[in-house]
C-alpha cells in the first residue's frame, strides 16, 4: 500500500504546485501525481499551468518521490509521439521516479486544437494505438505506424531511459478496465468499483492500481462543506459528464444546482479521522493499492499534517503492511 497526493493543477499556480511536491516529499508521501489540463474545470479554480513543465520541475525540487501523470490524454492536443518522448525524459530527470499516466482524455481540454471530439469507442481504439506507438518509440530506432486513426513516419527519441517507465491506464468501467489489464503496466480509476479491478486483472493486469479519493479537511466541517463546493462540485457530474463538456462555462452550468449538501454527501467534511478513513477503505475494499488522496479542503498544509497523524498509519494498516507514517520521513 502507497499513500499518494494529488496536485491539483487546476486550483494552484505552477510554483505552488512545485512546492506543493517538495511539501508532500518532506510529509512522507510515496508518491505525487499532477493533472494534465489545459483549461480549469471551473472559473473559481483560477489556474492550469503546463503539467509537464511543473513536473521537470518538480523532479529536480525532490529526491525521493515518485512523480506521475494523473492523468494525460495521449492524444488530441497531443500527438503519442511527443508524449513517448516527454516521458522518457521525465524519467531521465527523475531517476526513474515517474509513472506515465493516461486516459481517453476529456473534451474540455482536447477540443481546443480543432480536432473534435470523437465518441467513447473512438477514442478507446486511440488510446490503443497511443499506446503502441509509444512502447515502439520507447524501444529504440527509428520508427513508423500505421493505424486506423493514428501515424507515425519515421521518428526516434534519442534519450531513452535504461528501463522504460511504467503506463498506468485510466479505467471507469470494465471495457476500459479491461484494456488497462491489456495495454498497461498499471491500472488508474477515480471510483471505489470493483468491477474496473476485477476486469483490469482478468485481463492480464499484475501491476499497481491507483485511485483518487476526493477529501474535505478543516478544522471545521462547514469550512470543509464550503471549500469541497467551491473546488469539487464538478466532480459530482459524474465521468459521462465531465468528459464531455468544452468548458469551465459548461461546468459552471452543469454544477449550478449542486448545493453545499450534495458535497457534503458525497465525501467527508471536516476534522473526523474515522469519517476520511471510512472514504478510503471503500477504495482499498474494491482492490486499490495506491491510494492518491486528493485535499478539497481550503488547507494544504493542515492536510499535510492531518495525513501524517491521524491517516497515514490507518491507511497503511488496512493492507495489512506495517510501516512508517508519513510523520516518520520529516
Amino acid at each position: 500500500m502507497e499513500i499518494g497526493y494529488k496536485l491539483m493543477a487546476e486550483t494552484f499556480a505552477p510554483t505552488e504546485i512545485v512546492r506543493q511536491a517538495q511539501a508532500a516529499e518532506q510529509a512522507g508521501f510515496d508518491f505525487v501525481e499532477v493533472s494534465d489540463h489545459f483549461h480549469p474545470w471551473l472559473f473559481s479554480h483560477g489556474h492550469s499551468g503546463f503539467a509537464w513543465s511543473m513536473l521537470g520541475a518538480a523532479a529536480q525540487a525532490t529526491d525521493r518521490i515518485d512523480l506521475a501523470t494523473g492523468v494525460t490524454c495521449p492524444f488530441g492536443r497531443y500527438h503519442p509521439a511527443i508524449i513517448a518522448q516527454a516521458a522518457a525524459t521525465m524519467a531521465l530527470l527523475s531517476n526513474g521516479r515517474f509513472t506515465l499516466g493516461i486516459g481517453a482524455g476529456e473534451s474540455l481540454n482536447e477540443h481546443v486544437v480543432g480536432g473534435g471530439w470523437p465518441s467513447v469507442s473512438v477514442r478507446h481504439e486511440m488510446l490503443r494505438e497511443s499506446v503502441e506507438i509509444i512502447r515502439q518509440l520507447w524501444s529504440g530506432g527509428y520508427r513508423s505506424y500505421r493505424g486506423r486513426h493514428l501515424e507515425l513516419d519515421d521518428a526516434r527519441v534519442f534519450d531513452l531511459p535504461e528501463v522504460p517507465p511504467p503506463v498506468a491506464i485510466a479505467a471507469s468501467g470494465a471495457e476500459s478496465g479491461a484494456l488497462a489489464g491489456e495495454l498497461g503496466d498499471a491500472l488508474f480509476a477515480t471510483a471505489p468499483d470493483h468491477t474496473v479491478v476485477d476486469a483490469y486483472r482478468a485481463h492480464g493486469g499484475v501491476g499497481a492500481r491507483y485511485a483518487e479519493v476526493p477529501l474535505a479537511w478543516a478544522s471545521d466541517p462547514d469550512e470543509g462543506a464550503r471549500a469541497a463546493h467551491d473546488r469539487f462540485r464538478f466532480g459530482l457530474t459524474g465521468w459521462k459528464v465531465q468528459a464531455e463538456l468544452p468548458n469551465p462555462v459548461n461546468f459552471e452550468a452543469a454544477t449550478a444546482c449542486i448545493r453545499t449538501d450534495d458535497v457534503r454527501a458525497a465525501m467527508p467534511c471536516g476534522p473526523d479521522a474515522d469519517a476520511h478513513l471510512r472514504a478510503v477503505g471503500q477504495f482499498v475494499d474494491a482492490g486499490f493499492d495506491r491510494i492518491t488522496l486528493m485535499n478539497a479542503g481550503p488547507d494544504t498544509e493542515g492536510f499535510f499534517g492531518f495525513v501524517a497523524d491521524e491517516l497515514a498509519g490507518p491507511i497503511r494498516a488496512m493492507s495489512g503492511e506495517e510501516g512508517p507514517s508519513p510523520a516518520a520521513a520529516k
